[in-house]
């Protein structure tokens, strides 16, 4: 498996000089911004009021080998990522159709299996619900991903066929966490994924995580599944997750969706259940999305306290 994911980085990178060139290209810039009010149950503040706004700069261009190289740039004032604020995420991308495409993240980069992990639901586990489960003391997790990530997108090598490879040198420990993505999507409304990453950050501590998914659309119905295992070296932080999504597109500007997961850690005595309903209605540049969602067991039994949360939001977005 190591060998494969390692496949096409050496090759693309051979081929590849690091030097300053001046490229004649275009630098566009776009931006959003977002308001919203939530409620949250288990949260002492109650009712909140927020809002958010990014810039983004993006540009390309072609180099007289053929090469197309892209950056993009995030000014995101509430950027919680260190000194960098108010720069957030921004990479560097260097392609070519025979060779595929190599990234560099500088921050804000998915790995190439968690670009697929987002559960079947749409990780209704990760809004605000501040979900504390089992040992492992998080809600879902992931393989690594992180500052200066790397990411090989392999040339087409079949109809709707696409591989991706990541690696992350990031963490004490030196060593290298490497991840692979495949999606199939060459049946008319249906996609198939599968991700397998591995986090080496942490000295004496090996993980592995792995996703499969599956969605059809049949007309305005979407059906999907999905499933990800996550396997530590100490068993207690173990985790499985499964989720379902039922979405239906009343029509080009509406669409309503009901999906659930639930997160069984190792230890727990009941697993984590979360349901939840998102509707949401676009017109022009603006999206207004409402969302009801709730959990039980939070603290993974059945009779701990505060055990059951509630969650909903109603936001506006703009693009612009």
């Amino acid at each position: 498996m190591n060998n494969l994911k390692k496949i096409g980085l050496t090759a693309l990178a051979g081929s590849l000089v690091a030097t300053s060139v001046a490229v004649a290209g275009e630098l566009s810039a776009s931006g959003s911004a977002s308001m919203k009010v939530s409620n949250h149950s288990a949260s002492a503040s109650g009712k909140t009021v927020g809002m958010a706004n990014s810039v983004y700069l993006a540009g390309s261009g072609e180099l007289d080998n053929g090469l197309t190289v892209s950056m993009s740039f995030e000014l995101d004032n509430g950027a919680s990522n260190g000194t960098t604020s108010p720069f957030d995420n921004h990479s560097v991308t260097v392609s070519s159709d025979s060779l595929g495409s190599l990234t560099v993240h500088g921050h804000g980069g998915t790995n190439a299996a968690s670009a697929l992990d987002g559960t079947a639901a749409g990780d209704l586990w990760d809004n605000t619900l501040g979900l504390v489960t089992g040992a492992s003391g998080t809600a879902m997790v992931a393989a690594a991903s992180g500052d200066n990530l790397v990411v090989y997108t392999l040339p087409t090598l079949a109809d709707g066929v696409a591989i991706s490879v990541s690696a992350d040198t990031a963490g004490a420990n030196h060593e290298t966490s490497t991840a692979i993505g495949l999606s199939y999507t060459g049946v008319e409304g249906l996609t198939v994924s599968l991700g397998k990453g591995d986090d080496s950050s942490t000295v004496a501590v090996d993980i592995e995580q792995t996703t499969m998914k599956a969605s059809y659309a049949f007309g305005p119905l979407t059906i999907s599944a999905s499933q990800s295992d996550y396997d530590h070296t100490t068993a207690a932080n173990d985790q499985e997750v499964t989720s379902y999504n039922v979405a239906y597109t009343v029509s080009d500007a509406i669409s309503i969706s009901y999906g659930m997961e639930d997160l069984d850690n190792n230890t727990d005595t009941a697993e984590v259940e979360v349901t939840g309903i998102t509707a949401s209605y676009t017109s022009g540049g603006m999206t207004i999305t409402g969302k009801s969602i709730s959990a039980d067991n939070v603290d993974g039994s059945s009779t701990g306290t505060n055990n059951d949360n509630e969650y909903w939001k109603l936001a506006a977005s703009f693009a612009f």
